[in-house]
């Protein structure tokens, strides 16, 4: 799942010129990421990695990433 979430962000840096810093994502989704690290990284640690936040909904049926102005000023603060 790192590996696919790392390609959709190269992919969403190519063309928009930027770095997307949002990850939507379902339940399941997010199960799958963290069975990827061990038990010292939690979800926080994972997004802050990943330098995007998260936002869970089980409507999602693939992980896709964006960018939102509102999140980039939330983080800079």
């Amino acid at each position: 799942m790192l590996s696919f979430i790392i390609r959709l962000a190269e992919e969403f840096q190519r063309e928009h010129g930027m770095r997307p810093n949002l990850l939507y994502m379902n339940e399941r989704h997010v199960a799958h990421l963290r069975d990827g690290f061990d038990e010292r990284y939690d979800l926080s640690a994972i997004m802050n990695m990943l330098e995007m936040d998260i936002l869970i909904d089980e409507g999602v049926v693939h992980p896709r990433v964006a960018w939102a102005p509102v999140v980039a000023a939330k983080r800079a603060v």
